[in-house]
Protein backbone atom coordinates (compact mmCIF):
# COMPACT_ATOMS: atom_id res chain seq x y z
CA UNK A 1 0.00 0.00 0.00
CA UNK A 2 1.18 3.52 -0.82
CA UNK A 3 2.57 5.30 2.27
CA UNK A 4 0.10 8.22 2.08
CA UNK A 5 -2.85 5.84 1.74
CA UNK A 6 -1.50 3.83 4.66
CA UNK A 7 -1.31 6.98 6.82
CA UNK A 8 -4.82 8.02 5.81
CA UNK A 9 -6.12 4.54 6.64
CA UNK A 10 -4.51 4.73 10.09
CA UNK A 11 -5.96 8.15 10.97
CA UNK A 12 -9.29 8.43 9.08
CA UNK A 13 -11.55 6.40 11.37
CA UNK A 14 -10.30 7.80 14.69
CA UNK A 15 -10.61 11.34 13.31
CA UNK A 16 -14.10 10.66 11.96
CA UNK A 17 -15.12 9.39 15.41
CA UNK A 18 -14.06 12.77 16.81
CA UNK A 19 -15.90 14.84 14.20
CA UNK A 20 -13.22 15.37 11.54
CA UNK A 21 -12.59 14.20 8.01
CA UNK A 22 -9.27 14.00 6.18
CA UNK A 23 -9.10 16.22 3.09
CA UNK A 24 -5.55 15.38 2.04
CA UNK A 25 -2.38 13.77 3.34
CA UNK A 26 0.95 14.82 1.80
CA UNK A 27 4.58 14.22 2.61
CA UNK A 28 7.26 16.58 1.27
CA UNK A 29 10.75 17.76 1.97
CA UNK A 30 14.32 16.53 1.90
CA UNK A 31 16.23 15.53 5.01
CA UNK A 32 13.45 16.48 7.44
CA UNK A 33 10.12 15.64 5.83
CA UNK A 34 6.86 17.47 6.56
CA UNK A 35 3.73 15.37 6.89
CA UNK A 36 0.79 17.66 6.15
CA UNK A 37 -2.71 16.58 7.09
CA UNK A 38 -5.59 18.80 5.97
CA UNK A 39 -8.80 18.35 7.91
CA UNK A 40 -12.39 19.56 7.91
CA UNK A 41 -15.02 19.36 10.60
CA UNK A 42 -17.98 17.10 9.92
CA UNK A 43 -20.35 19.83 11.17
CA UNK A 44 -19.00 22.22 8.46
CA UNK A 45 -17.79 24.70 11.08
CA UNK A 46 -14.46 26.41 10.33
CA UNK A 47 -11.31 24.73 11.58
CA UNK A 48 -9.63 26.62 14.43
CA UNK A 49 -6.33 26.32 16.28
CA UNK A 50 -7.86 24.08 18.95
CA UNK A 51 -9.06 21.66 16.25
CA UNK A 52 -5.56 21.50 14.75
CA UNK A 53 -4.03 20.93 18.17
CA UNK A 54 -6.51 18.16 19.05
CA UNK A 55 -5.97 16.39 15.73
CA UNK A 56 -2.21 16.82 15.93
CA UNK A 57 -2.05 15.11 19.33
CA UNK A 58 -4.28 12.25 18.19
CA UNK A 59 -2.42 11.72 14.90
CA UNK A 60 0.94 11.80 16.70
CA UNK A 61 -0.14 8.98 18.99
CA UNK A 62 -1.63 6.93 16.15
CA UNK A 63 1.47 7.28 13.98
CA UNK A 64 3.82 6.59 16.90
CA UNK A 65 2.03 3.28 17.49
CA UNK A 66 1.83 2.23 13.82
CA UNK A 67 5.17 3.87 12.81
CA UNK A 68 4.60 4.02 9.01
CA UNK A 69 7.26 6.73 8.48
CA UNK A 70 10.74 5.51 9.35
CA UNK A 71 12.61 8.80 8.81
CA UNK A 72 12.28 11.92 11.01
CA UNK A 73 9.40 14.19 10.06
CA UNK A 74 7.43 17.21 11.24
CA UNK A 75 3.66 16.90 11.55
CA UNK A 76 1.57 19.81 10.30
CA UNK A 77 -2.22 19.82 10.70
CA UNK A 78 -4.21 22.52 8.92
CA UNK A 79 -7.50 23.50 7.40
CA UNK A 80 -7.75 23.31 3.62
CA UNK A 81 -8.29 27.08 3.42
CA UNK A 82 -10.43 29.04 1.00
CA UNK A 83 -8.79 27.55 -2.09
CA UNK A 84 -9.49 24.04 -0.88
CA UNK A 85 -7.93 21.22 -2.89
CA UNK A 86 -10.28 18.75 -4.56
CA UNK A 87 -8.78 15.33 -4.03
CA UNK A 88 -11.46 12.64 -3.85
CA UNK A 89 -14.35 11.98 -6.26
CA UNK A 90 -16.85 13.07 -3.59
CA UNK A 91 -15.05 16.46 -3.37
CA UNK A 92 -16.01 17.17 -6.98
CA UNK A 93 -19.62 16.17 -6.32
CA UNK A 94 -19.78 18.28 -3.16
CA UNK A 95 -18.51 21.42 -4.90
CA UNK A 96 -20.57 21.26 -8.11
CA UNK A 97 -21.56 24.78 -9.07
CA UNK A 98 -18.33 26.30 -7.68
CA UNK A 99 -15.48 27.83 -9.67
CA UNK A 100 -12.42 25.58 -9.78
CA UNK A 101 -8.92 25.50 -11.24
CA UNK A 102 -7.85 22.17 -12.72
CA UNK A 103 -4.41 21.12 -13.98
CA UNK A 104 -4.12 17.93 -16.03
CA UNK A 105 -1.32 15.44 -16.65
CA UNK A 106 -2.06 15.23 -20.39
CA UNK A 107 -3.42 18.08 -22.51
CA UNK A 108 -7.14 18.29 -23.18
CA UNK A 109 -7.93 20.26 -26.33
CA UNK A 110 -4.30 21.43 -26.33
CA UNK A 111 -4.28 22.75 -22.76
CA UNK A 112 -3.34 21.54 -19.31
CA UNK A 113 -4.82 24.30 -17.12
CA UNK A 114 -8.50 25.17 -16.87
CA UNK A 115 -10.61 27.54 -14.82
CA UNK A 116 -14.35 27.21 -14.84
CA UNK A 117 -17.56 26.35 -13.09
CA UNK A 118 -17.77 22.69 -12.09
CA UNK A 119 -21.08 21.68 -13.63
CA UNK A 120 -21.06 17.92 -13.06
CA UNK A 121 -19.03 15.18 -11.44
CA UNK A 122 -19.47 11.56 -12.43
CA UNK A 123 -17.61 8.53 -11.13
CA UNK A 124 -14.72 8.87 -13.62
CA UNK A 125 -14.95 12.42 -15.02
CA UNK A 126 -15.92 16.01 -14.38
CA UNK A 127 -17.40 18.67 -16.62
CA UNK A 128 -16.37 22.31 -16.48
CA UNK A 129 -18.01 25.34 -18.04
CA UNK A 130 -14.97 27.40 -18.97
CA UNK A 131 -14.92 31.05 -17.97
CA UNK A 132 -12.95 32.44 -20.90
CA UNK A 133 -14.59 34.77 -23.42
CA UNK A 134 -13.46 32.93 -26.55
CA UNK A 135 -16.27 31.36 -28.61
CA UNK A 136 -14.28 28.14 -29.08
CA UNK A 137 -14.09 27.72 -25.31
CA UNK A 138 -17.64 28.64 -24.36
CA UNK A 139 -18.76 25.02 -24.44
CA UNK A 140 -18.33 22.64 -21.52
CA UNK A 141 -15.23 20.48 -21.35
CA UNK A 142 -15.02 17.00 -19.84
CA UNK A 143 -11.88 15.85 -18.01
CA UNK A 144 -11.25 12.32 -16.77
CA UNK A 145 -10.41 12.11 -13.06
CA UNK A 146 -7.33 9.99 -13.83
CA UNK A 147 -5.97 12.87 -15.92
CA UNK A 148 -6.28 15.46 -13.11
CA UNK A 149 -2.93 16.38 -11.60
CA UNK A 150 -4.35 18.99 -9.21
CA UNK A 151 -7.66 20.74 -8.62
CA UNK A 152 -8.77 23.38 -6.17
CA UNK A 153 -11.56 25.81 -5.50
CA UNK A 154 -10.98 29.26 -6.97
CA UNK A 155 -11.59 32.40 -4.95
CA UNK A 156 -11.58 35.70 -6.81
CA UNK A 157 -9.88 37.86 -4.19
CA UNK A 158 -10.20 40.93 -6.41
CA UNK A 159 -14.00 40.63 -6.28
CA UNK A 160 -14.05 40.49 -2.48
Amino acid sequence: MDLLKQIETIIAEPLFARGYTVVRVSLAGGNRKVLQIMIERLDDQPINVDDCSTVSRLVSVLLDVQDPIKDPYTLEVSSPGLERPLVKPQDYQRFCGQTVVVTTHQPVNGRKRFQGRLTSAAENEITLELLENSKEESTPITIELDNIRAARLFVDFEAL
